[in-house]
């Protein structure tokens, strides 16, 4: 219990790590992904519904990466990385299955100052994909700071069924309300 008073304290427990909680706009932004198995697949779509400009590089896609890359929705570069691959990027995930890979990636992108999330091992990176929640407008993010990613993946689970039992209607309410207070704050300027 002493560690999680520390937490809720502001001071970390000994050999916790405190990550920055932060939600990123990725409208537009240029995001290269190396990989494309199944964890870079879920990524990749996760990252498109921020609305970020994928790239996809690897010699090998799975068949959503393909059909993606089809459509147009990615730009899918069917080769191995190389250093240089993350000029434009602004965001960048290393998920491939070969570890050396991944950590180039990564060193790569912390010497160009950028954010970069590894897959495995996860401490190349500089930053993790929490457990999210997306419900009805509400977004929950949920970290055990890597101790326990299943741990995590249970609390989203219970948290998903909390959420579901009411809070989007009471939400949308809230909305409502709060763009009715702006209206009538804007009537009022001179």
């Amino acid at each position: 219990m002493a560690g999680v008073s520390r937490i809720l304290s502001g001071r970390p427990a000994p050999n916790f790590v405190m990550y920055y909680p932060l939600f990123l706009d990725l409208e537009g932004q240029s995001v290269v992904v190396i990989g494309a198995g199944s964890v870079a697949t879920r990524k990749t779509r996760t990252l498109l519904g921020a609305g970020a400009d994928v790239t996809v590089i690897s010699p090998k896609a799975s068949a959503v990466i393909q059909r993606l890359s089809r459509a147009k929705r990615v730009r899918w570069i069917c080769r191995t990385y190389r250093r240089g691959d993350l000029i434009h990027a602004r965001l960048v995930i290393a998920a491939t299955d070969d570890l050396t890979v991944n950590q180039c990636v990564c060193a790569e992108a912390k010497r160009r100052r950028l954010l970069a999330n590894c897959a495995a091992p996860p401490s190349a990176g500089n930053f993790m994909v929490p457990s999210q929640i997306r419900h009805s407008g509400i977004s929950v993010a949920i970290s055990t700071g890597g101790a326990s990613p299943s741990f995590a993946k249970r609390l989203r689970r219970d948290l998903e069924r909390f959420l579901s039992r009411g809070y989007p209607q009471l939400l949308k309410r809230m909305r409502a309300a709060r763009q009715r207070g702006r209206v009538s704050r804007s009537k009022k300027s001179p």
